[in-house]
């Protein structure tokens, strides 16, 4: 078994003819753009990896005193009290 395989993808008509266009101006094959734009994608998922979020902080004073150890539930449930429901 070699280390190449044929396989066929469908891709719009559209995005073929600019990927010729491209590849002739720039002296290249479909073929070698279709396999860079490949190794692109999957290097920038591999970077990205897992989701992180974002530390976003507020300008308070953290969690207030009565609700230090509280539960979510507790936390929730002040949060909404007098909202009515």
């Amino acid at each position: 078994m070699g280390t190449h395989m044929k396989t066929t993808v469908e891709i719009s008509n559209a995005l073929l003819e600019e990927t010729r266009r491209t590849a002739a101006q720039d002296g290249t094959t479909v073929k070698a753009l279709i396999e860079e734009g490949l190794r692109r994608v999957l290097v920038d998922r591999k970077k990205k990896g897992r989701f992180q979020l974002r530390k976003a902080t507020f300008k308070g004073k953290g969690l207030q005193p009565h609700l230090e150890g509280a539960s979510w539930d507790r936390i929730r449930d002040t949060i909404y009290e007098g909202q009515g429901g």
